[in-house]
C-alpha cells in the first residue's frame, strides 16, 4: 500500500490501533469481514467517502454518520476501526478505504495465527495456479459471472485444502479493488509477510531445493537484508542452472541463463 503525508500517518496509527480491536482468531476474522464491507462501501459510495474523509467536518459529525451506516451491520471491532478512522486526516478521499481493506488483511494474517507462514504460501501457491491456468483465469475474471459464482469457484478449490484465511482473501481479490487477481493475491502476500517484519523473495531454480539449501538461503537473504525473509521458490527449466532471486526492487541473478545473455551481449558488442 502506497501512501503518503498525512493517509500514511493515519494508516500507520490505525494498524498500532488494530490488535486492540481483534480479540481470538474467530473475532478477528469478523473484524476483517466488516472492514472489508465497510471499504467496498466507500468505494461504490463516492458521496459517502467524501463525506469520511473530508477533514473540513467536525470528527463527532463523520463517527456519528458512519455508525448509523454500519451500526449493527459489522462488528463492533469493526466499527471502532472505522470510527477512529474518519477522525483523522487523508490525503485523498480514497486513502480511506484502501487503508481499511490493508486492515482487513493484517486482521485476516492475524486470524491465521502460528499458520502465518502456511498462509503466505498458500496464496502464492494459489496466484501461481492462477497465472498458469488460462481456464481459472478467464473463470475469474469473466465478467458474466456474478462475484458470488467467482468466490464460490474458490470455495470449492481450496475448501479442506487451505486455511479459512486464505480462502478469504483469495476471494477478496476478486474485488477489483487492484489491476488483477494476481495483483492482489501479490499484494496480500507482501502484507502477510511484513505483519512478521519479513521480505519476500521470489526465487527460480532450475531443479527443487533440497530442505538444507532452502534454509540455507533464507539465512543467506536474511542477513544480507536485515530482516527474515520468506521465500516463493518456482522450479523454471530456461533459468539453466544456478538461481535467480527477485526481492522488492532488487534483483540476483546468477543462472547459467543470464551468464549466456552476457556472453552473447559481449560478442556483439
Amino acid at each position: 500500500m502506497d501512501l503518503r503525508g498525512a493517509s500514511a500517518d493515519s494508516a500507520a496509527v490505525l494498524t498500532d490501533e488494530l490488535g486492540s480491536n481483534l480479540g481470538d482468531s474467530t473475532s478477528a476474522a469478523t473484524v476483517a469481514d466488516g472492514l472489508f464491507t465497510i471499504a467496498s462501501t466507500l468505494r461504490s459510495e463516492a458521496a459517502l467517502r467524501r463525506f469520511a474523509s473530508d477533514a473540513s467536518i467536525p470528527a463527532e459529525a463523520k463517527k456519528g454518520l458512519v455508525g448509523e451506516v454500519f451500526g449493527g451491520k459489522v462488528s463492533d471491532g469493526a466499527l471502532a476501526v472505522l470510527t477512529s478512522a474518519v477522525g483523522r486526516k487523508w490525503t485523498a478521499p480514497r486513502d480511506l478505504a484502501d487503508t481499511l481493506e490493508h486492515l482487513s488483511v493484517v486482521a485476516l494474517v492475524k486470524a491465521a495465527g502460528t499458520d502465518s507462514g502456511r498462509l503466505a504460501d498458500e496464496l502464492f501457491a494459489f496466484a501461481q495456479a492462477v497465472k498458469d491456468n488460462p481456464e481459472l483465469r478467464d473463470a475469474l475474471s469473466d465478467p458474466a459471472r456474478s462475484a458470488d459464482d467467482k468466490g464460490g469457484l474458490i470455495a470449492v478449490l481450496l475448501g479442506g485444502r487451505a486455511l479459512p484465511s486464505t480462502i478469504t482473501l483469495a476471494q477478496q481479490a476478486l474485488s477489483g479493488s487492484y489491476r488483477t487477481v494476481s495483483v492482489a493475491l501479490a499484494a496480500y502476500q507482501r502484507t502477510a509477510a511484513e505483519v512478521h517484519g519479513e521480505g519476500v523473495a521470489t526465487v527460480r531454480v532450475a531443479r527443487e531445493l533440497t530442505d538444507a539449501e532452502t534454509r540455507r538461503l533464507a539465512d543467506v537473504l536474511s542477513a544480507q537484508y536485515g530482516r527474515p525473509v520468506h521465500l516463493n521458490l518456482l522450479v523454471d527449466p530456461t533459468v539453466l542452472g544456478g538461481i535467480r532471486v527477485e526481492i522488492g526492487d532488487d534483483v540476483i541473478d546468477g543462472t547459467v541463463a543470464s551468464r549466456l545473455d552476457d556472453a552473447r551481449r559481449k560478442i556483439a558488442g
